[in-house]
């Protein structure tokens, strides 16, 4: 078995970036990784404007007035935000503007209006601001030329605004990885099938392609299929010439029934991963296929056939594996946090141990809270909710209650 740092690592080794690109538009770019770095031949502001609805002046007519000895101007145009300014201020003049208005010209300070006293044509300045006071000038945010978002970003709302505000509308992406999802075992069927006895409904699949659609991806779900060494050949043999990685579960123990490995072997993989020291989730394959010389290695992944193992295997191996895959520049491992634990957390054994549970933030702290019930690997009812995994190292002691502990946040933490 290989520790879980060793496989981390392994994987992330083998898991190379795709290098396809394509183009996509600012209303679909959400989620969507930058393929190339962003830069614009536009300044931001564009102009200088005002940051407030007041009077556009120049300081040096109004440095040194007050409530008792207000600076009294000529309002001599008036700029609405959109329109350009036509004319250009000499001294004692003014203008009315607007909040996003562009600055006339001979204008170096804006007053607001809440400072001044209208009367018909001209404006009493009651109140000197600094200097430049209300200005946004040309080119403070960002000066063109320069890359104002990098390839490798995974595109957020705030960077499709900032796309929108330098013009990009065609935006390069790399395209999304193309995901099968199988399940193995003739005990399975599909949820809106009768149950009969012996059988078990087929969760791992939606569950691993929800996920894997949380991450941007595109799924194909194949069917189940049967405990049957042909139909498992087929079945993988088949998904490797359109995906870039396939995921199953089920059949990679060391079961009678379990060909997965048997399979990959046959089909000519390379097989990094047999097994990991972690619980749950012991028996995880990783390999991966060489299509052809023109492409990169298709990557696989065999999950363990019980519900909390596939999951907690898909969290701390494979999403890291697809963030790396889909183009994420950095940031590609499970994200830790220290929180105290609300119940005393017991494991042992030689494998790190995750046990599931809500990630709360209270009183200024992270608490972990662990499930209730049974935590059984074959047990998916107490993984409702769950935001987050305690981890629990080899051969550690027991965790009183009160006490810290390493939490793998795998869900969003609600902050009351």
């Amino acid at each position: 078995m290989l520790s879980v740092p060793e496989a981390e690592a392994l994987i992330l080794k083998i898991a190379q970036p795709l290098t396809d690109q394509e183009v996509t538009s600012l209303l679909e770019a959400q989620q969507r990784i930058l393929a190339a770095d962003i830069t614009s031949d536009l300044d931001f502001p564009y102009w200088d404007n005002s940051a407030m609805d007041g009077y556009a002046v120049r300081y040096e007519d109004i440095k040194a007035c007050g409530p008792d000895h207000p600076a009294i101007l000529d309002v001599v145009t008036e700029v609405p935000a959109g329109a350009c300014p036509s004319i250009s201020l000499v001294p004692g003049q003014a203008a009315r503007i607007f909040t996003g208005a562009m600055l006339p010209q001979g204008a170096d300070t804006v007053v607001m209006q809440e400072n001044t006293k209208r009367q018909g044509e001209q404006v009493h300045i009651l109140q000197c601001p600094r200097p430049q006071a209300f200005v946004r000038r040309r080119g403070t945010y960002y000066q063109a030329g320069m890359s104002v978002l990098q390839q490798g970003t995974v595109l957020t709302p705030p960077d499709i605004a900032i796309l929108a505000t330098v013009q990009c509308t065609n935006i390069p992406v790399y395209r999304r990885p193309v995901v099968a999802i199988l399940s193995t075992g003739s005990e399975l069927i599909a949820p809106d099938q009768p149950l009969q006895p012996g059988q078990i409904v087929d969760s791992n699949r939606y569950a691993l392609a929800a996920l894997v659609q949380a991450m941007g991806a595109e799924v194909r779900l194949l069917k189940p299929v049967g405990d049957q060494l042909d139909a498992l050949r087929t079945a993988i043999s088949d998904a490797i010439t359109y995906a870039d990685v396939v995921i199953s579960s089920g059949g990679v123990s060391v079961g009678d029934y379990d060909y997965v490995d048997q399979v990959l072997a046959e089909l000519k993989a390379n097989i990094h991963i047999r097994s990991v020291a972690v619980k749950p989730g012991k028996p995880l394959t990783v390999a991966t296929f060489s299509v052809s010389q023109a492409s990169q290695p298709v990557l696989y992944f065999g999950l363990p056939g019980n519900p909390v193992s596939a999951l907690v295997s898909f969290w701390r191996f494979v999403q890291p594996a697809l963030r790396k895959l889909s183009g994420q520049a950095a940031n590609w491992r499970p994200t830790f946090i220290e929180a105290r634990t609300v119940q005393p957390l017991t494991a042992g054994g030689q494998r790190e141990t995750y046990l599931w549970g809500q990630l709360s933030l209270k009183a200024g702290h992270y608490e972990f809270s662990l499930a209730g019930g049974s935590h059984s690997s074959g047990n998916l009812i107490n993984l409702a909710q769950t935001n987050g995994l305690a981890v629990i190292p080899v051969e550690h002691s027991p965790v009183e209650a009160g006490a810290w502990v390493s939490v793998m946040q795998v869900g969003t933490v609600n902050i009351p």
